[in-house]
């Protein structure tokens, strides 16, 4: 493996990320990590050379495996301990690198950045915090998005207080707002772990908490971070993302169809472009992984370079603004 750059305060340290991670690598995963080397973020490719082609000019650190998307998380990361990922999480852990930033296989990811990193003290559970849009101000934050299907009231209530830590670090919310997601607002609805947790984090968990939310609330959401299990989440977040997509699709589809609207669309795609963008999950940076000892940012398998240089600037920021230390202080006393 080559050398990677000096070690040195964590905020001067490259983001290492995964260039073979993703459906488009290494073309725009490379593109992606220049366009943020562009803006004076520090970075460094991890892969095969011989697979990587052009750097970009950028540093790269050699490994000679890579996870595939279809292999089983746990067993790809402990047979193949020279891959692009595991390389990645091994700079975070020994200082080498501030941050890990991967568009590949997602519960890989999330078994090197574990089992290389650790787990922060007190932490039972890493989970998935992903940003839910709310047009003219910060997203809201859903965790758990996809780490754990099944979780206990403990694990929701861990969450709380991560994904709270996580909303404060990232958009700078000084008291974040959390919900419980739930088939009702009332306390009384739910499953017996939501009864549960709602009882939990109603009786004084550390968080400001403000009751249970309901699916049809979630854009724009009342409370800063929603709570839930990873099952529930990750099939929520992609209905959600399937459907402001086929929103969009459909209403760009009827610009142009005829002489009104063709009028219609001049006057009003001016306003509805920037709209679009901020909906579009490409510019949201990625999903953060909490929990772990190092800063993980998962990013979308079909990122394009514009996706990968957002999740890159995410890392650095988060690497700068010190959310490993906030999150282990939220956890503390779990």
């Amino acid at each position: 493996m080559a050398d990677a750059p000096a070690a040195g305060p964590a905020a001067t340290l490259p983001v290492a990320v995964d260039a073979m991670g993703g459906d488009k690598a290494p073309g725009e995963i490379v593109a992606g990590a220049r366009q943020a080397a562009d803006e004076g973020i520090e970075v460094v490719l991890v892969g095969p050379p011989e697979l990587i082609g052009d750097p970009a000019g950028l540093p790269v650190v050699a490994c000679t495996e890579v996870v595939e998307m279809h292999e089983d998380a746990g067993q790809a990361v402990r047979r193949k301990k020279d891959s692009s990922l595991v390389r990645a999480a091994e700079l975070v852990r020994d200082g080498k690198a501030s941050a890990m930033v991967s568009a590949g296989n997602t519960g890989a990811t999330m078994a090197s950045a574990l089992l290389r990193m650790g787990r922060l003290r007190g932490v039972t559970r890493p989970c998935i915090a992903t940003p839910l849009p709310r047009l003219g101000r910060e997203p809201a934050v859903l965790v758990d998005a996809g780490a754990n299907a099944e979780c206990t009231s403990a694990m929701l209530v861990q969450f709380a207080k991560m994904g709270a830590a996580y909303a404060s670090a990232r958009y700078g919310i000084p008291d974040p707002s959390v919900a419980l997601l739930s088939i009702g607002e009332e306390p009384s609805k739910g499953t017996p772990v939501v009864k549960e947790t709602h009882a939990a984090l109603a009786g004084g968990a550390g968080v400001r908490f403000v009751g249970n939310v309901e699916g049809r609330d979630l854009l724009p959401s009342p409370a800063d971070v929603v709570v839930t299990d990873g099952f529930t989440g990750n099939v929520t977040l992609k209905a959600l993302e399937g459907s402001l997509r086929f929103i969009v699709e459909t209403l760009f589809a009827v610009f142009g169809t005829d002489a009104s609207t063709i009028a219609a669309s001049e006057a009003l795609l001016p306003h509805l472009v920037p709209i679009a963008a901020e909906l579009d999950p490409e510019n949201t940076g990625g999903a953060m992984l909490l929990g772990v000892d190092g800063v993980c940012v998962i990013s979308h398998g079909s990122s394009s370079a514009t996706a990968m240089h957002n999740a890159v600037r995410v890392a650095h920021e988060l690497a700068e603004a010190g959310l490993v230390a906030r999150l282990a202080e939220a956890v503390g006393g779990t």
